[in-house]
């Protein structure tokens, strides 16, 4: 029996990087999953679960509209009744930039499918997870969302938001059954990511990558996929209102220099 069987769960943003690996790694633990992504590659993540024997459909949808979001979870309840755990992942990042330079319209962008986007997941799986007396949610935030340095504006915002939502909604799902939790990724290599590991390679610095944790490398996706296995979990039963840094170590210590005395 894996740690997932039979669960039904909704994984956003399914179409790569930490998305894909959840997907992957959910259903080998049993899930019945709904894959969801506004690009074509969730295809190819169901195509991969699948291929290995699980059970997946895929999405196209926007994980920051309403009517999108209030789409796919009812299509998890018509193709496996019920909805035992939602992971609202799906993100983009942005702001790096000087303050000064940074449009409204970006920050209404990242603000959206962040921030707005894990809202309306949280808010439109409660009124069925409430009728079952059970459900799980995770949330993607960020260290970003923990501390400032390691991210632009808008996209620091968005995840401190992300932190602040997890945290208010625990105490507003009181006595529901239904939990809720966050996970902080560090400096995980993702498309998002990308442009930071290949301007490193370029400058012949990629040794550096991740030199602030104490870990000194960069996160993979499936170790944040394990995290979340974790919380959508039985296994997380008196796991309620928190968000876990998955950083290496990045978020235990205040800024030093060199090795701590």
């Amino acid at each position: 029996m894996g740690r997932l069987e039979g669960k039904s769960v909704i994984i956003t943003g399914a179409g790569s990087g930490i998305g894909r690996a959840a997907t992957l790694l959910f259903a080998t633990e049993g899930a019945r999953l709904i894959a969801v992504d506004r690009s074509d590659g969730v295809n190819e993540t169901v195509s991969e679960v699948k291929k290995a024997g699980g059970r997946a459909e895929a999405v196209m949808a926007d994980a920051g509209s309403e009517k999108d979001v209030i789409a796919f979870i009812d299509r998890a309840l018509k193709a496996y009744g019920k909805l035992d755990a939602i992971w609202a992942n799906a993100g983009i990042s942005g702001g790096l930039v000087p303050l000064a330079e940074q449009t409204v319209e970006h920050w209404q962008e990242i603000l959206r499918v962040n921030l707005i986007g894990a809202f309306l997941a949280v808010k439109h799986s409660i009124p069925h997870m409430t009728r079952q007396g059970f459900g799980s949610i995770v949330c993607t935030a960020s260290v970003a969302g923990l501390k400032a340095g390691a991210s632009g504006h808008p996209y620091a915002a968005s995840k401190a938001g992300v932190i602040s939502l997890v945290q208010t909604t625990a105490y507003s799902l009181s006595g529901t059954g239904i939990r809720i939790n966050a996970v902080c990724p560090g400096l995980i290599e993702t498309g998002m990511t990308k442009p930071v590991f290949d301007r490193a390679k370029e400058r012949g610095t990629t040794d550096k990558i991740g030199q602030l944790n104490p870990l000194k490398r960069a996160g993979q996706p499936h170790e944040i996929a394990a995290m979340g296995l974790f919380l959508a979990s039985d296994e997380a039963s008196y796991v309620n209102g928190q968000a876990f840094p998955v950083d290496g170590g990045l978020t235990a210590s205040m800024p030093y220099t060199g090795k701590p005395v």
